[in-house]
């Protein structure tokens, strides 16, 4: 198995450069035959790489602890469904993982008829390929043989063992690798002076895509770590989270900035430079998460590649400014901005302040490293300093989602700004009255729920208005309100996903200034008090297996003479010398009881920590109001659809 795996990623380096080749000889002599070559020769590359993967994924099954990627990463004690887990969980299988994702998205993109048009783009995109099929043929091969075989493998890291690590993983891998489509036809645009108006959608649809996968990913990474991690939170600025942040929120920016194109003909250059920060961003994501210069929570797949992915990212940036140099007066747009008050300079002002928090964020994770080098002392930028600095220009920004869209194009007046903002600031103003009345006087929730209050009334009163309207002209409630998403569906479609935004805006509000949470020592049948809540200490059990010892923990929550029974999971993996938990929770609406048990003395007492964290199940309900809004955005306009509005 490990001789086919090898062969196959060989084979898949041959057609790479092959690829690669008949693609540039393709452009630079007009061939088209070269260029279909090209295309096609792209199309059997994902299946090679294919076919690697499942190789490998057989050989977790099977056991093959001969190849010594399988050894390190299973054992004979792993539960057979986490074979998937296992197979990204190292640095040689994750890589595989990212280079057959990339070859599955450059053949979709292949297949579609933009690429027809967009010849320099396989020049790009192979490219990039060729340095990681390099790097994975040479240097990170999963399919390297053990000299001795063991009879047993060291096994996956216990803290992989977690419903969201088939999902969360992945889909960061693939988001991060993903902008490099993006990437690739906007600077092959440049390479064939092509368009790039012309390219727009293609680009746009691509652009959800991955802001989408990405967005998903960072959500169940903060529901992993809130269910393993045991502390209680859900996102602690660790650098590996901040990498996979900072793309998402540079293609959220060019998500915006790019409407402006569409209708304006403005900001052509400055979205082309969003793109290539977004992938250059990538790159460096991939280099913390491999080169391990930061110490992190995250870092699974850690390895001495670092440097080198460091050095393809600065070739990425300097190929980024290049070209960029050589096309400027190509790509420069002919409208200007003619006012400060228009939709389209509230399009500036988001990507201001979206870049802000990227440069602050970026400035963390890059500060231990410059200590590092300059002082010789690794500094720990702590939650602390992103909560300080990022807070006020993320509230700055939900805020600007209210009052951006209702700006018009090209000008506007303070006075139309006036009346536009009176009804959700009415609203705003008298929640913010109940809230205090109700014992609510923290200055920063106040402001943080003002915000949301009225970014989503002003939603809503759009919808309401526009279904209003249809349904006025004979359509009936239902068919008015879905026709009238449809009449500009990746404008409506933003504003479900804003309604994703505020849900998390008012979950990390309450759990951030209402949050409760004690340590107490109970032994069997105590009971102590938290919030509005009795909890008792029941009972404890242990199962033994062959890797690990599990102890539960039996409790009971007692609100208003009702009672739960919960239980808080604790597992102990002596081979990795790893302790992990599992939080018993109840979640309501309001908040969640959120317990684990973190010892247990000689005396049998056990330690637990209880917390008592306020508005968390708006966090999770975030997740499928954004895929909702992805989804409609990306749906496919009708153009015969007529407008009311």
């Amino acid at each position: 198995m490990a001789l086919i795996g090898t062969s196959l990623i060989y084979i898949s380096l041959v057609a790479t450069f092959y690829a690669l080749v008949t693609s540039l000889i393709g452009v630079r002599l007009g061939n088209n035959k070269l260029n279909l070559s090209s295309r096609n020769t792209v199309l059997l590359l994902s299946v090679f790489l294919l076919a690697a993967t499942l190789i490998l994924v057989i050989s977790f099954v099977n056991n093959d602890f001969g190849i010594r990627y399988v050894s390190e990463h299973s054992s004979l004690a792993m539960k057979p469904i986490y074979t998937w887990v296992a197979f990204y969980a190292g640095n040689e299988g994750s890589l595989l993982y990212v280079v057959v994702v990339f070859a599955v998205m450059c053949a979709i993109y292949n297949m579609s008829k933009s690429s027809k048009s967009l010849k320099g783009t396989n020049i790009i995109l192979m490219s990039i390929m060729a340095f990681f099929v390099l790097i994975l043929s040479t240097l990170a091969n999963p399919f390297v043989e053990n000299i001795f075989v063991p009879e047993d493998g060291r096994g996956i890291n216990p803290l992989l063992t977690h419903p969201g690590m088939f999902f969360h993983p992945p889909m960061l891998m693939a988001g991060l690798i993903g902008t490099a489509i993006p990437f690739a036809i906007v600077n092959g645009l440049l390479i064939t002076k092509t368009n790039i108006d012309q390219q727009i959608d293609v680009i746009r649809v691509w652009v959800i895509v991955i802001w989408a996968i990405l967005a998903i990913g960072l959500l169940l990474g903060s529901w992993w770590a809130y269910t393993i991690l045991g502390w209680g939170g859900y996102w602690a600025w660790d650098p590996i989270e901040n990498v996979a942040l900072m793309p998402w929120l540079t293609l959220t920016g060019f998500l915006h900035s790019i409407m402006a194109q569409k209708r304006r003909g403005v900001f052509r250059i400055w979205n082309i430079v969003l793109i290539d920060i977004a992938f250059c961003l990538s790159l460096f994501g991939i280099f913390i998460n491999r080169g391990g210069p930061v110490p992190s929570v995250h870092s699974f797949a850690s390895s001495d590649l670092g440097w080198i992915l460091l050095l393809f990212m600065f070739v990425a940036v300097l190929f980024s400014i290049i070209t960029l140099t050589l096309r400027l007066k190509f790509v420069k747009s002919s409208n200007e901005i003619e006012s400060i008050l228009s939709r389209e300079a509230s399009f500036i002002y988001n990507n201001i302040l979206l870049l802000g928090v990227t440069f602050v964020t970026f400035w963390g994770v890059i500060y231990p490293l410059i200590s590092d080098i300059t002082q010789g002392k690794t500094v720990t930028v702590a939650a602390p300093f992103y909560n300080q600095i990022n807070g006020p220009l993320l509230l700055t920004l939900l805020a600007l989602m209210g009052i951006g869209p209702l700006l018009p194009w090209r000008n506007s007046s303070a006075k139309t700004l006036l009346m536009a903002i009176r009804t959700p600031a009415v609203f705003s103003i008298l929640l913010t009255f109940i809230l205090i009345i109700l014992g609510i006087t923290k200055i920063y929730p106040l402001v943080s729920f003002f915000i949301c209050t009225f970014v989503l009334v002003c939603i809503i009163r759009e919808f309401i208005s526009g279904t209003i309207v249809r349904f006025k002209h004979g359509e009936n409630i239902i068919a008015a309100f879905i026709n009238f998403i449809s009449s500009n569906r990746p404008r409506y479609g933003g504003y479900v996903v804003h309604i994703a935004i505020i849900l998390l805006a008012i979950a990390v509000t309450g759990s951030s200034f209402y949050k409760i949470q004690k340590d107490i020592v109970l032994s069997k049948g105590e009971q102590t008090e938290i919030g509005d809540y009795t909890v008792q200490y029941i009972d404890s059990s242990t199962i033994k297996y062959s890797d690990r010892s599990e102890l539960f923990h039996d409790l009971k929550v007692t609100k208003n003479n009702k009672s739960q029974d919960i239980i808080s999971w604790q597992a102990f993996y002596p081979k990795q010398n790893v302790t992990t938990v599992r939080a018993a929770i109840i979640s309501t609406l309001l908040h969640d009881v959120y317990i684990i048990s973190t010892e247990t003395t000689e005396n049998e007492e056990v330690v637990f920590r209880m917390t008592i964290n306020p508005l968390i199940w708006w966090m999770w309900l975030a997740g499928p109001i954004l895929i909702l809004g992805s989804l409609i955005a990306l749906w496919p306009e009708n153009t015969k659809e007529q407008e009311y509005l």
